[in-house]
This record gives C-alpha cells, structure tokens and sequence, in this order.
C-alpha cells in the first residue's frame, strides 16, 4: 500500500547528499578490516613462539620469511573479501593507490634482506623490516577510510620506533622485538580497528 505522507524537500536533499558523500568516500577510500591485522598478528606471534624455540632458533629468519609471506597473502585475502562484501571492489582506484604506497618500503625491505644475508648482518634484519614496515604503513594510512585512518597511523608511527629501537637490541632478542611489532601490535591495532568500525 502507497503511503500518501509527502517526503519533504529537505529530507530528499539529506539522503542524497549521504549518498553523494558515502559515494565520493568508497572511490577515493579503503577500508582495512580490523579481522586482518587480528590474524597477521596471530601469524607473527606463531612465528615468534617457532624462532624461539632452542632447535628452530638457527632458522630465525627464514621462519619470518615464510611467516611474512603468510601474512601478507592472508591480510590480502581478508581486505580483498572486504571489499568485495561492502562493495569497494567496483572502485580500483584506493586499491591501487593502497598497494602504491605499501609496495615499495615492503620491495626495499626484501632487497635489503637479501642483502644484508650474503653480508652476514642478520642482526639488523628485525629493525629494517620493522622501520620501513611502520613506513609502507605511514605512507598507506592516508588512503584508508578517514574513521580509520589516524589508528592506521599510529600503528606505523609504532612499528617504525620500534624499528628503530631493535637496532640498538642484542640479536639474541630479535624474534621478541619482531613478536612485538608483527604479532602483538597488529592484534591490538586489528582489534581497535575492529572495534571502531563496528561503532560506526
């Protein structure tokens, strides 16, 4: 049955306004699901617990490879079935500036492994990857969805202090410092992402 109640002008102008904004958001904008940093994190803390581990202790490293190579198609995978579910799919344009600003400091970040390996400098691999990693998050914060953007931030701020600190670390505590800032910060920034997107 038709209501016979006239919308009023103002009210029109409201909801198409909210569309407009909702609209120019979504194409300019990327959501990052809290649940992604959630299981990253878990993902590094396993890895954490596994390089500690006085017989897999020698392997350090290539158990963080394998780990960051988990983690990064994992949280892929969670942002892509994301955006897909909220519709941002039909919008390439966040994503691929999202990807721009993460790819590069990640690329160095995978030279400078290398490199610093065949030098036999692996004890500045935990600060490396944990500064430029705080920087690809810096730099990717500022195409994220504006609720969300200054937790983003944050979150980069830290990892790249932390970074910075795990310089000064003896190597003996590198999987700690790197269980810090993969395992435990992503969790808790996943967590508060989650939680103020379900506020909304």
């Amino acid at each position: 049955m038709r209501s016979d109640v006239p919308v009023s002008i103002q009210t029109h102008a409201l909801g198409t306004l909210d569309y407009i904004r909702t609209s120019i958001e979504l194409s300019s904008s990327l959501v990052v699901p809290g649940m992604a940093g959630v299981f990253m994190g878990c993902v590094g803390i396993a890895a954490a617990i596994a390089a500690l581990m006085p017989r897999w202790a020698a392997h350090w490293l290539a158990i963080w490879v394998f780990a960051g190579a988990v983690a990064f198609l994992l949280g892929g995978t969670l942002m892509a079935r994301q955006a897909a579910q909220t519709g941002h799919a039909r919008y390439l344009g966040p994503v691929r500036k999202f990807l721009l600003c993460l790819c590069p400091a990640l690329f160095a970040g995978a030279v400078l492994t290398l490199v610093l390996w065949r030098a036999g400098m692996e004890r500045l691999v935990p600060g490396t990857w944990l500064l430029l990693y705080g920087c690809a998050v810096l730099s990717a914060s500022t195409v994220t969805v504006a609720r969300t953007m200054r937790l983003i931030c944050i979150m980069g701020a830290l990892f790249a202090t932390l970074g910075c600190i795990a310089f000064a670390m003896p190597a003996q505590s590198h999987s700690l410092i790197l269980g810090a800032g993969f395992g435990l910060l992503h969790i808790a920034f996943g967590l508060l992402i989650g939680r103020l997107s379900h506020a909304e």
